[in-house]
């Protein structure tokens, strides 16, 4: 094989806010043209940490980018960031922007939880998935069952310097979780699922948490027929990061795979 072209990185575009649903929320456009790329990223993460994947990406569709509530210039939240409110509130968004489905979905970490809610819940509205180290339902009862005393501690001295948002998506992982049981199976849709070969705190998590996460990424693939999982072999949580042009390729992947509209 040839060595990849280097990666340009473009700026992050110009940010616009929109109100919706009695909420500010922060998000920008780049390229144009189908697919629509819809980029969610996992818990506390900015737009700008897609910085590395935004040019490429954007020579293939139109992406799309945002803040969830309390990240970057979008507002605090102001009710309960349960899946199905961030659901709702991404599609609401969508269409403020003029963005109309079906959408091609890439969510990162917990972005993956609401990714999954969001294809089991309008089907019809989602033309492919990749999840990039993403959250499994499963990961949030086996990872506080086997959390360690160092990570404990570090969270108990983040919330001390921080404090806890009643209202953030981390304080209600469990009821979004729950709402798998409810929501329809997951469709036959492209998807890959990106995972990181090196994991984050491995150091610090038991190995039986590590083979439950592996198990769990695996079953993520498994949830459509047309699944399939590429090991990112240089990276931990954040390939968009260490591995951009893996990212890329997946989404290129499941692009050239989309169902005809």
């Amino acid at each position: 094989m040839s060595p990849r072209a280097p990666f340009h990185m473009m700026p992050i575009p110009p940010k616009q806010k929109a109100s919706i649903q009695g909420q500010t929320l922060e998000y920008i456009i780049a390229g144009k043209g189908s697919p629509t790329l819809v980029l969610i990223n996992g818990a506390g993460g900015p737009i700008e940490g897609w910085y590395k994947v935004m040019e490429p990406l954007s020579a293939l569709g139109t992406v799309f980018a945002y803040n969830r509530p309390g990240i970057g210039g979008s507002g605090k939240p102001v009710v309960p960031q349960t899946g199905e409110v961030i659901v709702e509130s991404l599609r609401a968004l969508l269409l403020h922007a003029h963005l109309s489905p079906p959408y091609l979905l890439v969510g990162h970490s917990l972005g993956g939880l609401a990714v999954n809610l969001f294809a089991r819940t309008f089907p019809e509205e989602v033309s492919g998935v990749v999840l990039l180290d993403a959250t499994a339902p499963e990961d949030v009862s086996v990872m506080a069952r086997h959390q360690g005393g160092f990570q404990r501690f570090a969270q108990r001295t983040l919330d001390a310097i921080f404090g806890k948002d009643e209202f953030g998506e981390t304080e209600h992982v469990s009821h979004t979780v729950d709402l798998f049981q409810h929501a329809g199976p997951f469709p036959d849709i492209p998807l890959v699922v990106v995972t990181g070969g090196r994991p984050a705190m491995a150091w610090a998590t038991p190995a039986q948490a590590l083979a439950a996460r592996a198990e769990h990424q695996r079953g993520l693939a498994a949830l459509s027929p047309q699944g399939k999982q590429i090991i990112a072999s240089q990276s931990g949580h954040f390939p968009q990061l260490t591995e951009p042009e893996v990212v890329v390729d997946a989404v290129r992947l499941v692009s050239a795979r989309r169902p005809l509209s």
